[in-house]
């Protein structure tokens, strides 16, 4: 890897493949993790509270974990 990575850097990234690749933000992760050469154990000091969020949401639908009480708003 070339340049130093922050979590508003790399989570632009991820953001920016969802958007140009339309996929899942589990598999935009993945992605830069390939592309970058980084384990994706690591990955997760380079996320914002915000991508966390999405790739939770994901997994509950895919029902890769259980589904957490929300409130109907």
């Amino acid at each position: 890897m070339t340049e130093f990575l922050t979590k508003a850097k790399f989570s632009k990234k991820v953001q920016a493949v969802v958007f140009d690749h339309r996929c899942s933000y589990m598999d935009a992760v993945l992605h830069l993790c390939e592309q970058n050469q980084i384990d994706p154990i690591d990955v997760k000091k380079f996320l914002t509270k915000a991508v966390k969020q999405k790739i939770e949401a994901e997994a509950q639908q895919l029902n890769f974990i259980p589904k957490t009480e929300t409130l109907p708003v």
